[in-house]
């Protein structure tokens, strides 16, 4: 059933030994103790949210966190894999059109939203219990420039549109990859809507025989134009694909635009460059 809307139920954490409260899509009056079993249990069937201190974080289980905000910076990047997402400004510093599969907490959207002034952001998210929760994380209202679409993302690539300077995929369910973006034509599509100098970046998370088969799908459709950028402090892997080849690995040039880029958002692109030159064997 999807969220209505109105107050949370507010619980204490069911970790004694983690201060905390949860913050759950269900009516005043529900009984905590089935709400504490189900979640416990991983039969709870909705994002719930977890305040932890300065931090708020998006849960669709206890096992793994899908997204975390700090309380006092709402449109910074709390996770590494997120900031490390962000490595398509060395390559894309000015996209003028940013497509977002899979809203979670906003995190990549807020930090697009603020850092990227000239830039539109469509995102797409198919769960509309996670959109109900938009406010909790200080996601933007729709504007002229941003909006946030209820859609199937496989679906909404496959359709014809304006092609995209960016395309941001961080689409992970309690599983892993959603098991939509197996699709045998996903990736094809994706790259028909990225425009000539388009970047595409997936984070890759979850059971490693998945990664890797989406990564070989990816390699399959873009060829040699696929750079990667580990995440270790989160088990996950930056996947960067190009619709053209054309100065993609000039590590001289990148290193060089790397500082600028640091102090323009205060992420350490020259890690990031020096990351994916290893991954690349340079």
């Amino acid at each position: 059933m999807t969220w209505d809307g109105g107050d949370l139920l507010e619980m204490e954490s069911p970790f004694p030994m983690e201060e905390g409260r949860l913050r759950l899509m269900e009516p005043a009056g529900s009984s905590e103790d089935q709400l504490r079993e189900r979640l416990l249990s991983g039969r709870y069937d909705k994002p719930f949210i977890l305040d932890s201190r300065r931090l708020r974080f998006l849960h669709f289980d206890f096992e793994t966190v899908q997204s975390a905000m700090r309380r006092d910076d709402p449109d910074g990047l709390c996770l590494a894999y997120t900031r490390k997402m962000m490595a398509f400004l060395l390559f894309h510093p000015d996209p003028r059109r940013i497509l977002l599969l899979g809203l979670g907490g906003g995190s990549l959207a807020k930090f697009c939203y603020r850092h990227l002034p000239d830039s539109k952001l469509t995102v797409i998210e198919i769960d509309p219990n996670v959109i109900a929760l938009r406010e909790e994380f200080e996601v933007p209202d729709d504007d002229g420039r941003f909006r946030v679409l209820q859609d199937d993302a496989v679906g909404y690539v496959a359709r014809r549109a304006p092609r995209q300077d960016v395309i941001l995929i961080d689409a992970c369910d309690r599983y892993g990859l959603a098991p939509a973006l197996g699709a045998s034509d996903f990736y094809a599509n994706v790259k028909r809507r990225l425009s000539l100098q388009g970047v595409f970046v997936m984070n890759l998370c979850g059971d490693p025989n998945e990664c890797a088969s989406h990564f070989a799908r990816i390699q399959g459709v873009f060829g040699p134009c696929v750079l990667t950028l580990p995440a270790r402090e989160d088990g996950n892997l930056i996947v960067l694909a190009f619709r053209s080849q054309e100065g993609r690995r000039d590590w001289t040039a990148l290193a060089g635009r790397a500082p600028g880029l640091e102090q323009r958002f205060g992420l350490d692109f020259p890690r990031f460059v020096y990351k994916m030159a290893r991954a690349a064997g340079q």
